[in-house]
């Protein structure tokens, strides 16, 4: 074993222009995550409760496309989906469909410790939530001005919008360009999501994942991601711990975060030749990247999308937070 690890992303895909001051207020909520993190792993709390801690942290601020502050539905209300997964024993929590629950991935972390399932979504995940004593918040806590505003014009361009942070000039002058990138085989008219997610692996070598998202900006009522998905948007096991974001569908359709793991165990890869196999070759035409750590403490960030909010650190001092290539 290589010391612990951790990574935490803020989504794949960012606007070439996004102001200064908001780079800036994106780096300073991952570094927060990841110091939280690191604290918590200095003293030996399992990698999976640390997942949890982290992404309840991102949930809670509104910066990021999770929790409050997650995109709207067409319909203007909030439905949000959260996965973990502890690799010990691949045991796995998923929820999809969360109007009221505070922090979706504890949640999920419920359904995994306390439910004989592994993924409950709509309003059996809200009636379980209720029976386990969650914080319930009305649906208005998660919607933000931006996000309204945003939705506006996502509606004005007919379109889902996938950065809705992305300053109004550029979401509309996007919505207009002659080439629009397509999202199974439908034209959309930006693609920069920014689902939340985190990995780590502890100082016994135990890897754990767990992401978290709103969806897409204006997307129909009762779509599911890749986010709540396992094997897609989130998987763990013994050898390492996977989180993805980007363009769900194309994710989903790549069993992404599995494949990670499946490369390294049946064509012996390390976790860096893994990540970059994946993404290259497992894609096709979609847009996405993920955060991984390792049983031997490695931490890999890949994707190929223009850029991905991301930050890591490991055990020997080394951190990192970046947005750019």
């Amino acid at each position: 074993m290589g010391g612990w690890a951790i990574a935490v992303h803020g989504g794949a895909g960012v606007d070439p222009n996004l102001p200064a001051e908001r780079q800036e207020d994106a780096k300073q909520l991952l570094t927060r995550c990841l110091n939280l993190g690191i604290v918590a792993l200095r003293s030996n709390v399992s990698a999976i409760d640390v997942v949890e801690l982290v992404i309840r942290e991102l949930e809670t601020d509104p910066l990021f496309n999770s929790g409050r502050g997650s995109a709207l539905t067409e319909k203007g209300t909030v439905e949000m989906e959260a996965s973990i997964m502890d690799g010990t024993k691949r045991r796995c929590g998923a929820v999809s469909g969360i109007t009221t629950v505070k922090n979706p991935i504890s949640l999920a972390r419920l359904v995994m410790d306390k439910s004989p399932h592994s993924y409950l979504a709509f309003s059996g995940a809200e009636d379980f939530a209720r029976k386990q004593g969650v914080e319930i918040v009305d649906n208005d806590y998660f919607v933000t001005d931006d996000n309204v505003g945003m939705l506006k014009l996502a509606k004005e361009a007919n379109s889902i919008l996938f950065d809705y942070r992305i300053p109004p000039m550029g979401c509309a002058g996007a919505a207009a360009t002659d080439s629009p990138i397509q999202m199974n085989g439908l034209p959309i008219s930006i693609y920069a999501p920014e689902t939340v997610g985190c990995v780590v692996v502890d100082g016994e070598g135990r890897c754990a994942a767990g992401t978290s998202t709103g969806g897409l900006m204006n997307k129909m009522m009762g779509r599911i991601g890749d986010s709540p998905l396992i094997g897609a948007g989130t998987y763990a096991s013994e050898l390492c711990g996977v989180s993805c974001t980007g363009e769900g569908e194309a994710i989903i359709r790549a069993t992404l975060a599995r494949d990670v793991s499946a490369v390294m165990e049946y064509k012996g890869l390390n976790l860096q030749e893994a990540v970059d196999y994946v993404i290259k070759h497992r894609l096709d035409e979609g847009f996405a990247g993920l955060i991984a750590v390792s049983n031997k403490g490695e931490v890999v960030c890949g994707f190929n999308s223009n850029g991905m909010f991301r930050g890591c650190a490991t055990e020997d001092g080394f951190m990192e937070v970046a947005i750019w290539e």
